[in-house]
């Protein structure tokens, strides 16, 4: 896949390494000279593009018409917002992701100006501030690629409510599926009639109505004070 990047900082860079790590084509367009030196010392020459990524000509020159993703990185919403908007329109970008700097601007971020999808930072930390209130001990392992599952891993703590019930039994919905309990240092693989003990790890892939329902079932009479 060709992934083309508007935007040389910090997060930029990190993004152009980890696609390049795994064997996706890449194009970084930046401009500032400082920013430039750096990149240089971090990404091979050829993924690195000097211009304005706001001036049409620079990306076509860049060849954004060949790419499949458009991700936009810079610092200034409005430049992010006209990177997108070219990229839909005169190069027929497949899918476009645009970073929101200024969470009052989020609402600009739509269809008018062709961003599919966004990164807000401000929205990804009230998410996961409201994940750790709702799901206590709960750990997430993984988010699978697609859909709105994860791989989540809870310890069964002393008093529990699920201990001793069978998990056919627990009540959980199907969207809640236990994949695997770890118990004195073995895996295995749960049945319906199987039972949870104190101290079993559970691996569960679930969504996120079936996280905070296990994490209600697993939570002690009670929780601890962080």
């Amino acid at each position: 896949m060709f992934v083309f990047i508007a935007g040389g900082g910090r997060t930029g860079a990190q993004l152009a390494m980890q696609l390049l790590e795994q064997k996706h084509q890449v194009r970084l367009v930046e401009h500032r000279r400082e920013l430039l030196t750096l990149l240089h010392r971090e990404l091979p020459t050829e993924v690195i593009y000097e211009g304005v990524a706001t001036d049409p000509k620079v990306l076509k020159l860049a060849g954004l018409d060949k790419a499949s993703v458009l991700v936009t990185t810079g610092s200034d919403d409005a430049a992010n917002l006209i990177i997108c908007y070219l990229a839909r329109t005169l190069f027929n970008v497949r899918r476009t992701v645009a970073r929101i700097n200024n969470p009052l601007n989020a609402w600009l971020f739509d269809q008018n100006f062709h961003v599919d999808e966004t990164i807000n930072q401000a929205d990804v930390m009230a998410h996961l501030i409201q994940e750790e209130m709702s799901l206590g001990d709960m750990m997430t392992l993984l988010k699978l690629r697609r859909g709105q599952y994860s791989l989540v891993e809870e310890k069964v703590p002393l008093g529990a409510k699920a201990i001793g019930t069978q998990i056919k039994d627990l009540g959980l919905p199907d969207t809640c599926v236990i994949a695997a309990i770890i118990r004195h240092g073995q895996i295995t693989l749960p049945r319906g009639t199987s039972t949870f003990e104190e101290g079993d790890e559970v691996l569960a892939v679930t969504d996120e109505e079936g996280a905070k329902e296990l994490a209600r079932r697993l939570e002690p009479p009670v929780r601890p004070v962080k």
